[in-house]
């Protein structure tokens, strides 16, 4: 596994925010953790990133074939440098910097020169429209526009593991739909995910495993196709009359 996550608790503080949480990926997957506002999604990939701290239980990264980590005793900006890294909900772009700026801030841990360009290239041939924007304030974007810039953003730091949380958020469904066959692409490449979405149906649509977190607790675990069939996530998350998303793989 790429990431084990154990017997997870964080507070914020007198609130138990997440109970006992455990979670695994594997090299290749994409994986759902789907919930209700407020059941801790948001807060486990905080969490994850070294954003918040954690009371009891471990996280473990596969570093390399040979060496793991104890993320819990390493500092946010040291968990990027080994090739973990969060696309936060809400984006967090630079506004008042162009988007060429806001994609050498996601490579700040590397060094110049051609594997630089080269992902530059790699982020412009996944979004073409951030090409044609290139010198355009990040602010003056339109939000499947900023969603994009925060993955690419991302993928500048070369990442081993990427998390995103809720990438279709607020976005039209003919973008939610490209976002998604750059996330499946992104996943071919060799890049595990873990994926944080509002979008029950269309997360389980690609991912491999999903996990059903419910005010701090893993409720439901399983293979994709398990979560997506299951009479209960199926009333409270994807609705019995969800229509099916087509061409995303």
């Amino acid at each position: 596994m790429i990431l084990d996550i154990k017997a997870l608790h964080v507070y914020y503080g007198g609130i138990h925010a997440l109970k006992g949480v455990s979670l695994s990926i594997a090299a290749g997957e994409i994986v759902a953790l789907l919930g209700a506002n407020g059941a801790g999604k948001s807060t486990l990939l905080r969490a994850i990133s070294g954003l918040v701290p954690v009371k009891s239980g471990q996280i473990t990264y596969q570093v390399s074939e040979k060496e793991k980590l104890d993320i819990q005793i390493i500092s946010a900006h040291q968990i990027v440098r080994y090739g973990l890294c969060h696309v936060p909900e809400g984006r967090a772009i630079f506004g008042n910097l162009k988007v060429m700026e806001n994609l050498e801030v996601g490579a700040y841990c590397r060094k110049k020169g051609k594997d630089l360009q080269m992902d530059f290239a790699r982020v412009f041939r996944l979004f073409p429209r951030l090409a044609e924007r290139r010198h355009q304030a990040a602010d003056t974007l339109s939000g499947g526009e900023q969603q994009m810039l925060a993955i690419g953003r991302a993928l500048m730091s070369r990442p081993r593991l990427l998390m995103l949380d809720e990438p279709s958020l607020g976005l039209s469904p003919i973008l939610v739909k490209n976002i998604f066959r750059t996330i499946v692409e992104i996943n071919r490449e060799g890049i595990p995910i873990l994926l944080v979405e509002q979008n029950a149906h269309l997360a389980l649509k690609i991912a491999q495993r999903g996990y059903i977190l419910e005010t701090g607790v893993i409720k439901q675990e399983g293979s994709a196709d398990q979560l997506a069939n299951n009479t209960e996530v199926r009333k409270y998350y994807l609705g019995e009359s969800a229509a099916k998303e087509e061409g995303i793989n």
